[in-house]
C-alpha cells in the first residue's frame, strides 16, 4: 500500500455548499485544499427539482462571482427585487425595495444548481482535491500540524483542519466544543409550485402564530406561469397530516395562507420536510481547527440567512488564511484562528439571536400581540434609517464585511 502523505494547505471535512465555497476561494488565491466528503456527487447532482431552494444575498452573490462560481450559474437564478413582510393577511406590513439603480436584494437558486456549479468549479480548480465517497477514519491535530487517515488508508496532512460537516459535526463533538441547542415546535415543509399570476420578483414572508409562510420567486420553465418555492413552518403535531394531504388539498391550503395573491396554484415539486432547531457553538475554533457553516451555527429559516451565514464564514476564513499565508504564518496558529473567531462570533450570535427572537415574537397568539407586531412593522416602514438597517441585513452587508463579500479578491 502506498503510504505517501498527501499534503495541502487546508483539509476540509464536508463537501457541501459552504465547504466547497471555501475550497474554491482558497484556490482563487493560490492555496490548496483537500475536501473529504462521504456523499455521492451523482446523487447530489441528479436531474430534477426536489423543492429545495436558497436565497443567496447580494453580498454572497458577489462572493460567488468573485471566485468564479457566478459564471457557472448564469441564467439559473431569479433576482429578488422586493421583500414584503406581513403579520398574517392583515393590512399594512413592511416592504423592502432597493433603488432603481441598486442591485437586487438577493438571487433565488435551486440548491441542486448551486451544488452543480460548485462541483464544476472545484473539479476545474488545480488547487482543490475532492475525495468523494470518503470518510476520515482517524484525525490527529498536533502541535506541528493535522494528519488525517482516510478509510482506504490514504494519509493527508495540512496545517489546518476545517469542519464543514453540518449541524451534527462529529469533528466539533470530538473537539469537545459545547453547543447551545434547542428544538422549535415547528417543522418546515418545503416545496415549489407554478401559479397563474406573475410573482414580479417579490419574496413574501407572511407570519402566522403557527409559523411563518415564505414565498420565494423562482424561474419558471412553464410559459405563461410564474413559479415560487415555499418554506412553510407548521406545528410539529400538524406536520404529518400536511405531508399526507393530496396535492389538490395541499395547494388549496397554500392558497388560503397566501390570500390568493398569486392566483391558482399547480403542483410543480414534491414535498419534503425537516424539523426546525437552533444551535450555536460556544467556540468556532480549536487547536488547528475552524468551524464553518452549520457546524458552527444553525438558525430558524425565518429570515433566509442560514446559508448566507455560512458563506460569510467561508469569506472571512478565506481572508484570514490568505493573509496568514502571505505573512508566512503557520495557517493553524492560534493567533490566525483567533482573528477568525473574533470576526465571526458576534455577527453569527446577533443574527441567531435576532431570528430566534422574531420566531418567538411572531408566534405569540392573540389580537393584542398582532396589533403590537403590526405597529412595529409600520414603525420600521416609516423610519428610513431603521428600514435601511434591516435592508442591509437582508443583503448580508452589515458589519465588517470580508473583501470577497465586497466583490474584491483578498
Amino acid at each position: 500500500m502506498d503510504t505517501a502523505i498527501l499534503r495541502s494547505d487546508v483539509i476540509i471535512l464536508g463537501g457541501g455548499l459552504v465547504g466547497l465555497t471555501l475550497a474554491i476561494a482558497l484556490d482563487a488565491h493560490g492555496l490548496t485544499s483537500a475536501v473529504i466528503d462521504p456523499l455521492d456527487p451523482s446523487t447530489q447532482l441528479a436531474p430534477g427539482f426536489d423543492g429545495r431552494a436558497s436565497a443567496v444575498s447580494s453580498a454572497s452573490w458577489r462572493l460567488l462571482e468573485t471566485i468564479g462560481v457566478g459564471e457557472k450559474l448564469a441564467g439559473q437564478g431569479c433576482p429578488i427585487r422586493e421583500i414584503r413582510v406581513a403579520d398574517g393577511l392583515a393590512p399594512g406590513g413592511l416592504d423592502f425595495v432597493p433603488g432603481e439603480d441598486d442591485e437586487p436584494l438577493g438571487v433565488m437558486f435551486e440548491n441542486r444548481g448551486l451544488r452543480r456549479a460548485l462541483h464544476q468549479c472545484a473539479a476545474d480548480a488545480a488547487g482543490v482535491t475532492l475525495y468523494a465517497l470518503s470518510r476520515a477514519a482517524h484525525v490527529e491535530r498536533g502541535p506541528h500540524g493535522v494528519a488525517v487517515r482516510l478509510e482506504d488508508g490514504r494519509m493527508l496532512a495540512a496545517p489546518l483542519l476545517v469542519a464543514a460537516e453540518g449541524r451534527n459535526s462529529p469533528t466539533r463533538e470530538a473537539a469537545g466544543i459545547n453547543v447551545a441547542r434547542w428544538q422549535y415546535d415547528h417543522v418546515a415543509i418545503v416545496s415549489a409550485f407554478d401559479h397563474e399570476r406573475p410573482h414580479d420578483n417579490v419574496a413574501y414572508e407572511i407570519f402566522y402564530p403557527a409559523g411563518p409562510f415564505a414565498l420565494l420567486p423562482m424561474l419558471s420553465a412553464t410559459q405563461g406561469l410564474g413559479r415560487s418555492a415555499i418554506v412553510w413552518s407548521v406545528t410539529r403535531k400538524d406536520a404529518a397530516g400536511m405531508l399526507k394531504l393530496s396535492d389538490r388539498a395541499f395547494l388549496a391550503e397554500a392558497e388560503k395562507k397566501m390570500g390568493g395573491l398569486l392566483g391558482k396554484l399547480s403542483p410543480a415539486a414534491p414535498r419534503s420536510s425537516y424539523p426546525l432547531g437552533f444551535h450555536h457553538a460556544a467556540h468556532i475554533v480549536g487547536d488547528r481547527l475552524a468551524l464553518i457553516g452549520d457546524a458552527a451555527h444553525g438558525i430558524h429559516p425565518i429570515a433566509g440567512q442560514g446559508l448566507n451565514l455560512g458563506f460569510r464564514d467561508a469569506a472571512a476564513l478565506a481572508e484570514v488564511i490568505v493573509t496568514g499565508a502571505r505573512l508566512g504564518l503557520d495557517l493553524g496558529d492560534a493567533q490566525v484562528l483567533a482573528r477568525y473567531e473574533r470576526w465571526r462570533s458576534l455577527d453569527t450570535f446577533m443574527v441567531a439571536a435576532s431570528t430566534d427572537g422574531l420566531t418567538r415574537l411572531f408566534g405569540v397568539k392573540g389580537r393584542t400581540a398582532s396589533a403590537i407586531r403590526r405597529f412595529g412593522l409600520g414603525a420600521v416602514q416609516r423610519i428610513p434609517p431603521l428600514k435601511a438597517r434591516f435592508m442591509a441585513e437582508a443583503r448580508g452587508e452589515s458589519g465588517d464585511l470580508p473583501k470577497l463579500l465586497q466583490g474584491m479578491m483578498v
